[in-house]
């Protein structure tokens, strides 16, 4: 991606953990660009840069006051990584005009130790994902060997950070860190290596969120593996190890929610200047 930033959607989301969408909303951002290719992505067209619009650090800070005004619970950074600076640049700015709701650091796992240091201050939750701990399944489905390494060091670097979770009278979070792992089919082992690793190295200061949306689409076509949904004997079988594990604080998904119709419709809203 280039210097500027480049944002496709900025709208109130409802499909959050219910700490953070609440019945009110997560305020997302959904950057364009992403550090990671994974074969599988749900929000390819605007993690390959196709979709969405140049705006300024001045207008970003707008959209910022802009969803506060919405009632957002949060505002939700989505693929953030490679936009650090200039959004470090609008939420000085926005703070500075009225912006009091928490920041969240919504992001694929994929940063440097380096980069998460230096949003010390700025970031009130963070929402990584820990996709595999597979170097295997990381190279084949992420392009990207060293996956665990660098999301497991990032992620340390976000619990130093936010080592106690904070709610409000709501049960709305407004400082911890959130842990996601999306299962894919056929990875029952690896997905189960993932929980145990958090569990034992974390154990209760942070929360898991076992995700069972997994949602085959054309782009991982010639992928045979990945070419149907999780099933729910799998999904099962994973929380059930989660809990023998003593996992408790966490969420879990219920529902058919591996559709398309989940997928956010990034067709620019709130991109725009608001016509007053």
């Amino acid at each position: 991606m280039p210097e500027e930033i480049y944002a496709a959607r900025a709208a109130l989301h409802m499909w959050e953990e219910p700490c953070l969408s609440g019945e009110e909303g997560s305020g997302t951002v959904f950057f364009s660009g992403c550090s990671l290719r994974c074969v599988f992505c749900q929000n390819h067209f605007i993690a390959d840069g196709s979709i969405g619009k140049k705006i300024s650090v001045e207008r970003l800070a707008e959209i910022f006051l802009e969803l506060q005004e919405k009632k957002a619970n949060n505002i939700n950074l989505v693929t953030p990584t490679h936009y650090i600076e200039p959004i470090k640049k609008a939420l000085d700015i926005s703070r500075q005009a009225g912006l009091t709701i928490p920041i969240v650091y919504n992001t694929s796992g994929y940063e440097t130790v380096e980069a998460i240091r230096g949003l010390e201050g700025y970031i009130d939750i963070y929402l990584p994902d820990l996709k595999y701990k597979s170097e295997i399944l990381s190279l084949r489905y992420s392009k990207a060997a060293d996956y665990f390494k660098r999301a497991s060091a990032a992620l340390e670097e976000m619990v130093r950070q936010k080592k106690e979770a904070v709610y409000d009278s709501r049960g709305i979070m407004k400082q911890g860190v959130i842990v996601r792992h999306l299962m894919l089919p056929g990875c029952i082992e690896d997905s189960k290596a993932v929980i145990q690793y958090l569990y034992t190295t974390y154990r209760d200061s942070i929360v898991i969120s076992i995700m069972n949306q997994y949602t085959p689409l054309p782009l991982a076509a010639d992928i045979p593996e990945l070419n149907r949904k999780v099933t729910a004997e799998e999904y099962e079988e994973l929380v059930d190890y989660a809990i023998s594990l003593g996992v408790e604080n966490g969420y879990i998904q219920e529902g058919d929610t591996a559709e398309e119709s989940f997928i956010p419709a990034f067709d620019l809203e709130g991109i725009d200047p608001v016509k007053r």
